[in-house]
């Protein structure tokens, strides 16, 4: 089983590859419309949005958790 090289989600089935292709490292989340993966800047937005969503922190507080979560991901190592 794939994980997603920029948010760790696990991909078991084609959906949830990026545009159903399982040759892809990333996950129908992190995509664009158009297939291609999100820049640092889109991910970390949007995975910002969803911590605020799930945990009911505050922003700064979501920003610093999901920079720390992406830290530890492929697509994002310095």
């Amino acid at each position: 089983m794939k994980k997603c090289i920029a948010c760790g989600m696990p991909m078991k089935n084609p959906e949830d590859f990026a545009m159903g292709d399982l040759e892809k490292d990333y996950c129908k989340y992190c995509a664009r419309p158009d297939g291609t993966m999100q820049s640092y800047k889109e991910k970390l937005n949007s995975l910002s949005c969803f911590i605020i969503k799930t945990q009911g922190i505050d922003e700064k507080a979501a920003n610093s958790a999901a920079k720390s979560m992406m830290a530890k991901l492929p697509a994002w190592e310095l």
